[in-house]
């Protein structure tokens, strides 16, 4: 299967949002993280279950999971309108490298006990606010047993996470790495205090600043990518 990481999936999603809309990025989804798990067991991910994105029933287990924007823009973030206003044209270059594969990953969807998903979580929290490196610092918090924001909510989907053994493992399937340095430390967009205090933006310069993290390990992302979907091929 070729997969193509300029591919914008808002061009597929008729207005809707991508990660339930473009059946192109359901398609690069099921191809992409349907592949053993480091103990060799197979992953495959099916697309034809009733009421399911992405489905996978085996001896590990049976999970529901959906697609998730790990980047964010914040073009239509209204309480930062403030900013993003002042910006424009780098908010929809944000936006748009944001919309392609290397910018999107799976979770399970489906939810427990009434209480919020993985996506609804990091979406919610004041000390999150959508971002993927707060998100990822939080999984590997909590791989390591430690606190979190989002611990309670990762706990419920302690499965899934099993499946990877341990938070190298996690990173190295869903080919992360690029927003980990060489001794397994999250490479934050911005200066971290941890958890300390909510996340925000204080001027232009600190939303650019962001930007360029986040551009970066998009891009790198998508590289990666290309280069594991070429090495399947020579095979």
């Amino acid at each position: 299967m070729r997969i193509d990481i300029d591919f914008n999936f808002y061009s597929d999603s008729n207005g809707r949002d991508p990660d339930s809309a473009s059946p192109t990025l359901r398609r690069y989804h099921k191809f992409l993280w349907s592949k053993p798990l480091l103990n060799g067991h197979s992953f495959e991910l099916r697309d034809n279950k009733t009421g399911a994105y992405l489905y996978h029933k085996s001896e590990r287990g049976e999970f529901f999971l959906g697609s998730d924007a790990i980047t964010h823009s914040y073009k239509n973030h209204q309480r930062k309108k403030w900013l993003t206003e002042q910006i424009p044209n780098e908010v929809n270059e944000l936006f748009d490298t944001g919309s392609t594969i290397g910018a999107y990953i799976i979770f399970p969807n489906n939810r427990i006990d009434r209480k919020h998903t993985i996506n609804q979580a990091r979406g919610v929290n004041s000390l999150i606010d959508d971002r993927f490196d707060l998100t990822l610092e939080c999984i590997r918090r909590f791989y390591n047993g430690e606190s979190n924001p989002l611990y309670d909510t990762l706990l419920k989907y302690a499965d899934f996470f099993q499946l990877f053994a341990d938070f190298s493992g996690y990173i190295h399937f869903f080919m992360l790495d690029d927003l980990i340095d060489e001794n397994g430390t999250i490479m934050f967009y911005l200066p971290f205090n941890g958890f300390k205090t909510r996340p925000s933006f204080s001027d232009v310069k600190q939303y650019l600043a962001y930007k360029k993290g986040v551009t970066a390990f998009i891009v790198a992302r998508n590289k990666r990518i290309e280069n594991f979907v070429s090495n399947l091929e020579e095979e």
